[in-house]
């Protein structure tokens, strides 16, 4: 595969390729010491680093013919299971998934473009790990869980300790991220709001928000405040979040929540936008959003 850059041809490293149909061969291969082995399913993040060499693999896995990798289903608790072949366009467009997790549902819907979630996967874009992109600040709003396969066994890490770093995650060299599961959402109010400089950008910096309403009150008994395009991993805010609880999410109480943001989130300039910048913008959306998900609660 060659791409063009600057009117330069790009080609990746030589490397082989393989696609194994089950789980355990595709753990041993990245198991492998002699091979330096990179797990490939939709190739949206990996395939121009490769171009670009940036990334020098020795063998590309591609997991797409993993049958039990490319499932969606509900188990008998409620949690939504999505394996790490799922497109994220076969996620957003699946009933469950719009129904029951909408606020994932709303994130995936701002990704790029229909090409690009036609072929990219959930698990992939958590596993890559850009702390601009919207479904890992999703996944930590939603207390999502990750589950690690390995040569010793299989392991599950909660949102908050799984983002290390800018494309760091916990995942370790010969573990395979099988699948993300997310416990269920009866009630709980959602929005997410992002500014891209143009549709399908990263985000400058967008927010993800969830709101509990206590049973028969008006009153917020619980809040996620998670924003993207502010650090290096998702960032919670739990100040922000502190501002909404017990409050009829009134205008004092998210005026609170925005001066939380305006005072505490800490990004960083870089060639898009000044930290400045994403402060107040950050601040702006969080208003928005808890206008949007106080009225989705139930």
């Amino acid at each position: 595969m060659t791409t063009e850059s600057g009117g330069k041809r790009l080609k990746p490293a030589p490397f082989d390729y393989t696609a194994p149909r089950s789980v355990a061969d595709v753990v041993a291969l990245l198991a492998d010491d002699e091979h330096d082995a990179k797990v490939v399913a939709g190739g949206q993040s990996l395939i121009p680093m490769l171009n670009m060499r940036l990334a020098r693999p020795t063998v590309l896995v591609d997991i797409t013919r993993v049958p039990e990798l490319d499932r969606i289903h509900v188990d008998a608790a409620g949690a939504l299971h999505i394996g790490a072949a799922v497109r994220q366009a076969r996620a957003v467009a699946d009933p469950a998934v719009r129904d029951g997790w909408p606020l994932l549902a709303a994130a995936i819907a701002r990704i790029g473009h229909p090409q690009i979630r036609n072929r990219g996967t959930v698990c992939g874009s958590l596993a890559h790990h850009d702390p601009a992109a919207e479904l890992p600040a999703v996944a930590l709003a939603l207390d999502a869980r990750f589950v690690l396969t390995g040569p010793g066994g299989t392991r599950t890490v909660d949102a908050a300790d799984f983002f290390v770093a800018t494309f760091q995650t916990a995942l370790e060299p010969d573990e395979l991220l099988t699948e993300v599961v997310l416990g269920p959402q009866p009630g709980r109010g959602w929005a997410f709001e992002e500014l891209t400089r143009r549709h399908g950008d990263f985000a400058t910096v967008g927010v993800a928000l969830v709101l509990d309403r206590a049973p028969g009150t008006s009153t917020v008994r619980g809040a996620r405040v998670v924003f993207c395009g502010a650090g290096p991993v998702p960032v919670r805010l739990r100040a922000a979040e502190d501002a909404l609880l017990g409050t009829d999410a009134g205008e004092r109480a998210v005026r609170a929540a925005a001066e939380a943001v305006l005072t505490r989130l800490t990004p960083a300039d870089d060639i898009h936008a000044t930290a400045v910048h994403r402060r107040e913008a950050a601040a702006h959306l969080l208003v928005r959003a808890c206008t949007s998900a106080w009225e989705r609660c139930s």
